[in-house]
């Protein structure tokens, strides 16, 4: 619970006595200010008792000063200073004119605490205009707007060539492949049956060492550390509300207006005090209709909406990057508009954050999905990111393996970030790559176990899309990472290589091979041909059809485990059926490998709302939203 500034007293008075708001709205907003630790007006405003538009008026009357459109009155550029940008944010008052020795400075919120930050900052002579909350953030993403988009493209390229994905293949990577693609051609020429079979060896190997390396992991995540779990449920709820630091919550859309009440809502539900959440809608300039859905929520005053210039690559962790540039928070954290956190998952990470060691910059906490039962597909998706989520990524964090984080409730240390020039705009599955370069610059990833509930595809064609672009981007990260195969060794140890190998190459490897090995299984058991037995010697034919037996029901084994941890049992009968999504798995895979050699950059768009239970939960935010 926070009590009010002065200011905002005084401006409730105000308002009342204006007849702009009645005593009841003024004494109900008062307690819930005090409750989200948010500024009185910006609760009246989100309640939608009081028109921003009315509000800055009366208050432009009530000071006898002027209101300035910053739309048309543009702030001087040469005034604003980019070192400064966050406390202008913070403060919400800005330079915008020099008049003689006299600085104009337009604030959003006049009072005492205004005229404290004009004088700390530009002296006595300083005289105060009133300008609108979203037209001071609006001039400031201005003012700014062509050096942070360029420094969101072109960071990383320009700081650490080395780990971005702009240069898709480095010209040793393709002598590389020249040569061993020569050699086989060379082997085949002389010898076919011979150069057929190495092949083969090496084929079997991998499909072994992959079968080997996720069991291992299976079995290590589910013995991972549940006292832990238990003891940062448990401080979490011991944290005081004056103790936390301000957290930076990002929310990057483009074209999805229908999903986004299911994440404000989610937001407005989070157990953190409201005036300590630093939100931000991330929009493509020309969306226009989710900018318009967003301003009809009526959470103007709370969330502030970030609009990224045009440019290429026009991708989401390109946004990300040009609003990082006007985060204020210590912690960050992405959300997708559709996400549905768990209510107290930023305290369980501040914990995590304070009982870890100074190198630990990321937590992840598990993804999952609220409609699982709503198609085959869906039941599917749910068992795989259960598998993913509960025991293979807690079997990396056990073993010491980098973890590829997931898409979304990854949180970070905003300073490690932005040391490391956050995330690469030109890989497609960009946080996967942040995982493994945080790894490799000295910094650990722990996870929490905090769930956020998403949408599961509910059609193939989409969720095809999408996972091509996930196996596009893992192609991208193992690219980068394997440039310099010493310095992987060195940073990230054998174990974690063997395990980036695997977890990052053998799910995007495993995908392009299986429809071959699928064929060639299929022909012979049909035919019975004998066109094989040459490049299939015994031992290699037994150790083949071990692995295609063994090593596929083992995966279907556990993939009829991963719904245990939640107690879903009715979605064990569909593991049976999972061959079928394997195949979905292999055309993404010769889907997003086509892709990366003609158009490497491109973000292919999943489109949300698709799902029955999204219009549902849709229906159910704007229902807690007039009820709020």
């Amino acid at each position: 619970m926070q009590s009010l500034t002065a200011s905002d007293l005084w401006t409730g008075d105000f308002l009342a006595e204006a007849g702009l708001i009645t005593l009841d709205q003024l004494n109900e907003a008062s307690e819930l200010a005090s409750v989200w630790g948010a500024d009185l007006p910006d609760v009246l405003m989100a309640r939608k008792w009081v028109q921003a538009e009315d509000f800055y008026q009366a208050l432009a009357q009530r000071f006898d000063v002027e209101l300035v459109d910053l739309s048309i009155h543009s702030p001087d550029p040469a005034l604003l200073d980019e070192e400064s940008v966050l406390s202008y944010m913070q403060a919400l008052t800005i330079p915008i004119a020099q008049d003689g020795d006299v600085t104009v400075l337009a604030t959003a919120r006049p009072g005492p605490e205004a005229m404290v930050f004009a004088r700390q900052n530009w002296g006595k002579s300083v005289r105060l205009v009133i300008a609108t909350k979203a037209d001071i953030q609006k001039a400031v993403q201005d003012a700014f707007s062509d050096r942070f988009s360029h420094a969101a493209v072109y960071d990383l390229a320009e700081q650490d060539p080395t780990m971005s994905a702009q240069t898709v293949f480095t010209p040793a990577q393709i002598i590389i492949a020249w040569a061993l693609i020569t050699m086989l051609a060379i082997g085949m020429a002389v010898d076919v049956v011979g150069a057929l079979i190495v092949v083969n060896v090496l084929m079997t190997g991998f499909y072994l060492g992959n079968f080997a390396f996720k069991s291992a992991l299976i079995w290590a995540g589910s013995t991972h550390q549940s006292r832990r779990e238990q003891a940062i449920e448990s401080a979490s709820r011991l944290l005081r509300d004056q103790d936390l630091p301000v957290y930076t919550v990002l929310v990057p859309m483009f074209r999805e207006p229908d999903v986004l009440p299911i994440l404000a809502n989610a937001l407005r539900q989070l157990d953190y005090p409201t005036s300590k959440l630093d939100i931000k809608i991330v929009l493509e300039e020309g969306d226009d209709e989710t900018y318009e859905a967003a301003l009809n929520l009526g959470l103007e005053g709370i969330f502030e909406i970030i609009r990224v210039p045009p440019s290429q690559p026009q991708t989401k962790p390109k946004a990300c990057n040009y609003a990082l540039k006007f985060a204020r928070g210590e912690y960050l954290v992405i959300y997708d508009a559709e996400d549905k956190p768990e209510p107290d998952q930023l305290k369980k990470v501040l914990v995590a954050f304070n009982r870890a060691p100074d190198n630990v910059a990321c937590v992840q906490c598990r993804l999952n999905y609220f409609n699982r039962d709503e198609n085959w597909l869906t039941r599917m998706f749910t068992l795989d990111y259960s598998l993913w989520f509960d025991l293979m990524l807690p079997g990396l964090e056990k073993l010491g393996v980098p973890i590829p984080l997931g898409g979304t409730s990854n949180h970070f240390r905003m300073d490690v970030l932005r040391e490391l020039h956050a995330w690469d705009p030109f890989n497609v599955t960009e946080d996967a790559d942040l995982g493994i370069r945080l790894i490799q610059k000295g910094y650990k990833v722990r996870l929490v176990a905090s769930t956020t509930f998403e949408e599961a595809n509910v059609s193939q064609r989409n969720w095809i899309r999408q996972r091509s672009r996930w196996i596009k981007g893992y192609m991208q990260t193992f690219l980068v990472h394997t440039r310099r195969p010493i310095h992987l060794i060195k940073t990230i140890g054998p174990l974690g290589v063997m395990g980036f190998v695997f977890f990052i190459g053998g799910t995007m490897l495993s995908g392009l091979l299986n429809p071959i090995f699928w064929g060639i299984f299929i022909l012979w058991l049909l035919t019975m041909t004998t066109a094989f037995d040459l490049f299939f010697p015994p031992i290699l034919l037994y150790l083949s059809l071990f692995n295609l037996l063994a090593g596929n029901g083992m995966f279907i084994f556990i993939t009829m485990l991963a719904p245990f941890r939640r107690n879903w049992l009715q979605l064990i009968p569909y593991s049976l059926t999972v061959f079928w999504y394997w195949v979905l798995i292999s055309i993404a895979s010769w889907k997003g490998a086509w892709q990366l050699i003609t158009k490497p950059f491109y973000w292919e768009k999943t489109t949300h709302g698709l799902s029955s239970q999204t219009a549902i939960e849709v229906s159910k935010a704007q229902e807690e939203q007039s009820n709020f």
